[in-house]
Formats: structure tokens, sequence, C-alpha cells
């Protein structure tokens, strides 16, 4: 089972930006936790992470073609604004889990819809740096079950 994890823009900043919100473990500290979990269920991860919107959008069209079987995607910001990365995600027609670091309901209002959460088979708030590993299980899960 293959699965992508794209970040988007900022979480390069973790651990740095507004550690009372998104907490103090810089992305190296979470990925590893990503790769020793996803050793322990017998998944292969691919990582990715850019504050640019193409970037995440080619990383997207191209995941069928490196036999990707679903995504996980922290969108950042851009869950918020970009349509084309939404319609990128409809292309390629691959289950993904949208993950968010920080619980988006309980700050502004503006943060509270991202133009994702529909069309996610699943969306995870607000457990910090332990929502990229509930998405991945969850991911994995929906993967095994899927026909």
């Amino acid at each position: 089972m293959r699965i992508l994890v794209i970040n988007g823009p900022n979480l390069n900043m973790l651990g740095v930006r507004e550690t009372a919100v998104y907490g103090r473990l810089v992305w190296s500290q979470i990925e590893e936790k990503l790769r020793h979990l996803a050793g322990e269920m017998g998944v292969e991860i691919q990582i990715m992470q850019s504050n640019h919107e193409g970037s995440l959008i080619d990383a997207v069209q191209e995941a069928p073609g490196k036999g990707i079987q679903g995504i996980l995607i922290n969108p950042a910001g851009y869950g918020h604004t970009s349509i084309a990365l939404r319609d990128a995600l409809l292309a390629v027609n691959l289950p993904f889990v949208e993950v968010h670091i920080s619980n988006t309901f309980a700050r502004e209002e503006f943060r509270h819809k991202t133009y994702l959460s529909d069309i996610a088979k699943g969306v995870i708030v607000g457990f910090g740096a332990d929502s990229y590993l509930l998405g991945l299980r969850g991911l994995k899960d929906i993967l095994s079950h899927k026909p």
C-alpha cells in the first residue's frame, strides 16, 4: 500500500510558527513518527511539502502514475482558498484524508470551512501532530476495505 503525504504552505515552519497553536515539534519529528507508524502498519509513504500551490497540484496529479493509492493531506491555508487543489483531487479520484494540526473550528471563522472537507473520505482536526497519525490509520483502513 502506497500513500502520499502532502503538506501545504508554512508547515515547514512548525516548531517556530505560532507554537501555542501548532506546538513545538518540528516537521522532521512529525515525519519520523509518521514513518515509524507506516512501517508498523506495512504501508509505504512518500512525503512532500511545498509553499507553492502549483507544486501541491503537480504532486496530486502525478500520484496515480507513481502507484499511490491514497493521499493524506494537510492543505494548510490552501484548504480555505484553493479550488484548483480541490479540482486536482477530484480529477485523480484517489481516496484522501484531510488533516489539520489545530482545531480549525476553534479559530477564526474563515478557517471553519475548507474546499476539501466535503470530498474527503475523512477529516481530522485538533489533535496536534497526532492528527497525521490518526489520519494515516484512518486512510489505511479505508484503503484496506476499498472494493
